[in-house]
């Protein structure tokens, strides 16, 4: 079986323990050092300039309305991720760790966005590191300002990065995110995700760096040797009794979750404390089962209503839309088998299927055997989960196709499940058997999900390998020794079926579709708020109230209200109880188009150095001149009223399409209601997408596929995260968007 020198967040070990000591030994720097949270350079944003970003954006809001917009990132990792940490290394490209005060920085001088969260991986987050992360949060507040006006709000959250290897193990990742920042208003210990049998994907993973890495990258060492040093130091971290409550344990231990029921159990309940806590990456294959949905996590024993938010889009994907074709089939006795394909959608297990039928009729094979062995095929990706593709040996990623992928959503995550989309999750309802039924009501919000330290990346389509998530190994021997290939694998014309334990022995990358995924990688998306202020209460409120929106990473304006019989307007994220539709109004406007360079306020408070490192030399420089919005598109979703209610007739796309006039401040407004809502007699919940003009977008066409005459993908042109697409970014046109919380209209006789 073929080995891999470095993984997700690991490696494999090529030396004992012993010879490992002894070779670090000799050379010196064995322990490392730890990354710590760095420097904060930038002085505070004058305040002029931050009163002129409301003003422009208070002279395009609708009559009446006196909220303020105000944009942010819930989603952003520094090097106290072990995987941060590891795409920090040379050997990755990286240009080395990415501390929390360069977060603090970007936000305020690169991006200019108003609020973030940091939200490193708790399973990464050690009792010092925990310590770390606030104090570095707190001193990011500090130097913004702490009145009225801050020029930017800091907030303290970690992610509890859950995976499971099956559908009904799996429940995902999910942010927690705190309102305050003093020591008693946060959680004592984040609590990080571990299986029901005391496994957590980040320890089973988290193996160190071999020595023949820095013997390779002498001059470069001690990056490694620090990472060594920091995966070593997150393996000894001491677990915290399972058994016990959170609010008995000590600071000094690592504390665990299994389900997102308990997470909540040991927040809101042992802790009594108030997080958001926000479900992302909900469609990504990358690591999600195939088959999985939302149906146990809307169990009421998993508590669906402390989920207010959804991370709608990030750098990782759309998570939006569903679609009714089925990434797999999953029988009563949990039997996993292969659907056939449809014309939008190639299941891959069937394309592990058509690459065997492949290379077995060329091998001169019978076509009956063959027919045979593309069966087994699909068969074994299906039993694979997300490693399907390691049974067919040496496929490459561009072997694939399109296969796995929605190719008619607006950037989908790589591996697309539908049946975790938002669509899904507002359809879907959850029956007791007492008759009771639970439901999601998210709020929609977009983020980054960034590496790097880099809140906000969307502001502009620049520098792929900073500004999105893309990795790979620097050079071609870099390459080979991650990913080695035994000559003429790939021509086997069958393939290999392996076992759980054979599975489990495979390290990082070869587990996940790594190379594949760099080209579904995007900058990241923003957290859009309705506030009445700048102040941490403020917008905390506002994503409290769902009064909230998700853009693709450009600072579009959007207002979505329902107007009720006496004239009332109910803003986005709220439920109204109604007989009759109401009346919606929708106003869009498009993002500042942007000036090349960094204005003259960065200049000013940053050494240009660091300026030009952290932000690429590129800046949020908005321009006097706005990008259009070319149509307004309304989405209505019906949620179940039995449990077998067929989804793809619920969720109602492009309910209505608003096409937009030219307009010179790139505003769009219109006015709508739904005269079959009375009719349907049953509840409904509307939201809308305002669609910007086409720009350059980094992987706007993600696979760029070449279709033969019939429309069939017959070649892929992947952007690599690894040397081979080298400092290309990778433009094509695409629409950015934002998307708005939907208004729940709740039918109900004589309200």
């Amino acid at each position: 079986m073929r080995r891999v020198l470095i993984g997700m967040a690991a490696t494999t070990v090529l030396l004992g323990a012993a010879g490992a000591l002894a070779w670090f030994g000799t050379l010196g720097g064995w322990w490392g050092g730890s990354p710590g949270a760095g420097t904060i350079e930038g002085k505070a944003i004058p305040a002029d300039i931050v009163a002129d970003r409301a003003t422009r954006i208070r002279e395009m809001a609708p009559a009446g309305d006196e909220k303020l917009i105000l944009f942010g990132d819930l989603h952003v990792h520094t090097t106290i991720s072990a995987d941060a940490f590891l795409s920090s290394l040379p050997l990755l490209s990286g240009t080395g760790v990415h501390p929390l005060a360069d977060a603090c920085d970007f936000a305020r001088y690169c991006s200019a966005v108003d609020f973030w969260a940091s939200t490193d991986h708790a399973e990464s987050i050690t009792p010092p590191r925990w310590q770390i992360v606030k104090d570095a949060v707190r001193a990011c507040q500090k130097v913004s300002g702490n009145d009225a006006a801050p020029d930017l709000v800091s907030f303290i959250g970690y992610e509890w990065t859950q995976v499971g290897r099956t559908p009904a193990e799996h429940f995902g990742h999910k942010n927690v995110i705190f309102r305050d920042l003093e020591d008693e208003k946060v959680s004592a210990r984040p609590i990080a995700a571990i299986t029901r049998d005391g496994d957590t994907a980040m320890r089973r993973m988290a193996r160190s760096i071999t020595p023949l890495v820095p013997l390779r990258d002498f001059s470069n060492r001690q990056s490694y040797f620090d990472y060594n040093r920091f995966m070593s130091e997150t393996r000894g971290a001491k677990m915290c009794d399972r058994d016990a409550a959170s609010g008995a344990l000590p600071k000094d231990c690592m504390e665990f979750a299994s389900t997102p029921g308990e997470l909540v159990r040991r927040l809101f309940d042992e802790q009594k404390l108030s997080p958001l806590i926000i479900p992302h990456g909900t469609t990504w294959g990358y690591y999600t089962p195939a088959g999985t949905t939302w149906a146990k996590a809307l169990d009421p024993t998993e508590r669906p209503d402390r989920f207010r938010l959804i991370e709608l889009y990030s750098g990782h994907g759309n998570s939006e839309e569903y679609r009714s074709w089925a990434d797999i089939d999953l029988g009563d006795d949990g039997k996993a088998t292969c659907p056939t394909p449809t014309k939008t959608y190639l299941p891959s297990c069937w394309r592990a299927g058509e690459i065997i039928m492949e290379r077995c009729l060329k091998a001169g094979e019978p076509r009956a055997t063959c027919e045979m062995r593309a069966a087994e095929a699909r068969q074994n990706y299906a039993d694979m989960g997300i490693a399907g593709h390691v049974t067919v040996p040496g496929a490459k990623a561009a072997d694939w196709l399109d296969a796995g992928q929605c190719m008619d959503c607006f950037f989908p995550s790589l591996n697309y499940r539908a049946r975790l989309s938002a669509q899904a999750g507002l359809a879907m309802t959850h029956f007791t058997e007492d008759g009771k039924a639970s439901r999601f009501n998210w709020g929609f919000v977009g983020s980054s999900d960034n590496h790097r330290a880099r809140p906000g990346t969307g502001y502009k389509q620049v520098d792929r390998r900073q500004n999105t998530d893309a990795r790979g190994p620097a050079d071609e021997t870099w390459m080979n020794m991650m990913y080695p290939r035994e000559e003429g694998d790939d021509e086997i014309p069958y393939a290999r079926r392996l076992t759980q334990d054979e599975l489990l022995e495979l390290p990082g990358l070869q587990l996940v579709e790594g190379e594949r995924q760099a080209t579904f990688l995007h900058t990241g998306g923003l957290a859009a708020v309705h506030a009445a202020g700048r102040t941490r209460g403020a917008i905390w409120d506002a994503l409290e109230r769902r009064e909230t929106y998700a853009t693709s990473g450009q600072k579009i304006l959007l207002w979505f209200d329902a107007v009720d019989v006496k004239g009332g307007k109910i803003p986005m994220g709220s439920a109204i109880e109604t007989t009759t539709s109401p009346t919606f109004t929708v106003k869009a406007v498009g993002a500042f188009k942007q000036k090349p360079g960094c204005p003259d306020f960065a200049k000013a408070g940053m050494d240009e150095a660091r300026l030009t490192k952290l932000c690429s030399g590129e800046c949020d420089n908005p321009s006097d001149e706005r990008s259009r919005i070319t149509r307004i598109e309304v989405v209505k979703i019906r949620p179940q009223k039995t449990k077998d209610e067929d989804l793809a007739k619920l969720v109602q796309d492009r309910f209505i399409v608003h096409e937009c006039d030219a307009s010179a401040d790139g505003a769009c407004s219109f006015t709508f209601s739904d005269p079959s809502y009375g009719t349907d007699g049953r509840d409904a919940l509307y939201y809308v997408k305002a669609i910007q003009e086409s720009e350059p977008m980094i992987n706007g066409d993600t696979l760029k596929c070449e279709r033969d005459a019939a429309g069939k993908c017959v070649k892929v042109n992947l952007c690599y995260g690894d040397y081979r697409s080298g400092k290309d970014d990778c433009l094509a046109p695409a629409e950015p968007r934002a998307w708005s919380s939907p208004i729940y209209v709740n039918y109900a006789k004589g309200a």
